[in-house]
């Protein structure tokens, strides 16, 4: 069999909190692991996206608009819709297994994805994944 759910492949969360939303895959385990025996990978995502920004705002209204809310998580296979859009955004330095193991590792990596993601807005690059999926 292909693999194809591939490191940097924009996927689209299917089920949970956080259903609809777009993700990038960070590390996908396609055996499983000892205490998850299912195929399943390490996301990482947008949980708020970035507001339309128009040329009359100011700087600080501009800023504040382009805010973006990340969250990390392992999800099953069966549960993310692959797209034919790859992410070239390098987070798997920062975000790797030992970041879900406590509270506040979690929350100091997802605000390292959600820098590294707004300066990818930022650039105009991906627009497709900056955008709010519309259903």
């Amino acid at each position: 069999m292909v693999k194809f759910l591939k490191p940097n492949k924009a996927v689209i969360i299917l089920q949970g909190r956080f259903a609809g939303r777009k993700a990038v895959i960070i590390r996908s385990f396609d055996d499983g692991t000892r205490d998850r025996p299912y195929g399943h990978c390490l996301v990482a995502g947008i949980s708020k996206y970035p507001k339309k920004v128009i040329r009359k705002d100011s700087a600080k209204k501009t800023a504040k608009k382009s805010r973006v809310k990340a969250f990390i998580k392992l999800v099953n296979y069966n549960h993310i819709m692959p797209t034919r859009y790859t992410l070239d955004v390098d987070l798997k330095d920062m975000v790797n297994l030992d970041a879900l193991q406590t509270r506040d590792k979690k929350v100091t990596a997802a605000k390292e994805v959600k820098a590294r993601l707004e300066e990818r807005f930022k650039t105009g690059k991906n627009r497709w994944f900056f955008s709010k999926l519309r259903f």
